[in-house]
């Protein structure tokens, strides 16, 4: 009995920790068949579709009727995560009908964006003429902005020779700042 009780709490929270950042209810009415490059080729032909794409913001505008986010589209893992940040099919347009805050929402930032694709825009990219598929979104994440750790030339207590001696914190002065 223990442990059945112990194997279904462990997956739970397995399970838990695998959330999709996209509601449950947004993920049902997405295509998954159409892939970006498909979407590049002919966006009108996908119009109507809800799609879930991934990338970095490359810039942000806010107008009258919401919000344009040029992103730089990248893959996404299985929780919405966009991944290989070097990698891009090519850039999309997503209209966000609201308000977010450009200083928030800013060129560098990764989204994972469910939207309702609306055809095709033609703007300037540099000196050519761009084919920007087009969408509305339904539901837009944000990730947090990952920041690098601090350069430590070694683990603490694994190559200190200090470490397991009871008078560790008056030998090294500065133990409390240690991370």
């Amino acid at each position: 009995m223990k442990k059945r009780l112990f194997v279904i709490t462990m997956a739970l929270i397995f399970l838990s920790g695998c959330a999709h950042v996209i509601s449950k209810d947004i993920l049902k009415e997405v295509t998954t068949e159409i892939t970006f490059a498909e979407l590049r080729k002919a966006p009108k032909a996908y119009q109507g579709k809800v799609i879930l794409l991934g990338g970095v913001i490359v810039k942000t505008v806010n107008k009258k009727d919401g919000t344009l986010l040029e992103v730089c589209q990248t893959e996404i893992d299985r929780d919405g995560r966009p991944i290989q940040l070097d990698i891009s099919g090519g850039r999309f347009l997503a209209l966000y009908e609201g308000f977010l805050d450009s200083e928030i929402y800013c060129k560098g930032r990764k989204v994972t964006i469910a939207g309702i694709v609306q055809g095709e825009q033609i703007r300037r990219l540099g000196e050519v003429d761009y084919h920007y598929p087009y969408l509305v979104i339904k539901e837009i994440n944000l990730w947090k902005e990952e920041y690098p750790g601090k350069y430590e030339p070694y683990p603490w207590g694994f190559w200190d020779p200090w470490w397991w001696h009871p008078w560790d914190p008056w030998y090294h002065p500065y133990w409390r700042y240690r991370h």
